[in-house]
Order: C-alpha cells, then structure tokens, then sequence
C-alpha cells in the first residue's frame, strides 16, 4: 500500500501516480511480468458505488436538497475517493501477485 517493492519494500514501486517503474532501484526486481490491469478499479467502482449510493440516499431523504446541490458536490467526491483509492490498491495487487502468482521471467536476484 506505501508504493514499495514487494520484496525489498525500499525500492519505489511507481515512477509515476500510477505508471509502475520497470524495476525496482534497490533490489533490482523486474516488475514487467506484474500487472494490476483493472482489478483495482472494479472493487472501487464497486465500493465507491456503494458507498456513495447510500451517501446520496441520506442526503436526499435528510435535506431533500435540489438536483443541482448533487450534482455540484458528488462528482469531486467520488473524483477525489477514487484517485486517492486506486494508487494503495492498485500496489496491493500487484504485491499479491508477486507472493502468489508465478510469472514467465525469472526474477534476478531472487531471495526465494
């Protein structure tokens, strides 16, 4: 979840906020064989959705505000919860793969 290496946990896992770097700068680990794709994605539409769904439902019955105070205030919302989800869970996929899925490469340097 902190960006780190999955198996030195020094090295930085993104170069960028969610561009993964090509190998790790300490261990020398080859993340090439590692990809979230859009699993972290999906479980935060899904989350999100949820969450947010109840969100506007307690909005609406408590306050019964207009259509625009929704339309103004839940788009940054679930802008801001998304982009601050995605870059932890997308880290924790890819560290689980790593742990658990074996890849075509071999890994230079593996301690295992």
């Amino acid at each position: 979840m902190a960006g780190r290496c999955p198996r030195c946990a020094r090295g930085r896992l993104f170069r960028g906020y969610l561009t993964v770097a090509d190998i790790c700068d300490v261990c020398g680990l080859d993340y090439g064989g590692h990809d979230a794709a859009d699993g972290p994605a999906v479980l935060i539409i899904l989350f999100l959705g949820f969450v947010i769904a109840g969100m506007v439902a307690w909005l609406e019955l408590v306050y019964q505000p207009p259509t625009w105070v929704h339309m103004v205030v839940w788009p940054p919302v679930i802008f801001v919860l998304s982009m601050a989800c995605l870059r932890p869970l997308k880290g924790v996929f890819i560290g689980i793969q790593y742990r658990y899925r074996s890849v075509d490469r071999e890994f230079p340097g593996d301690w295992e």
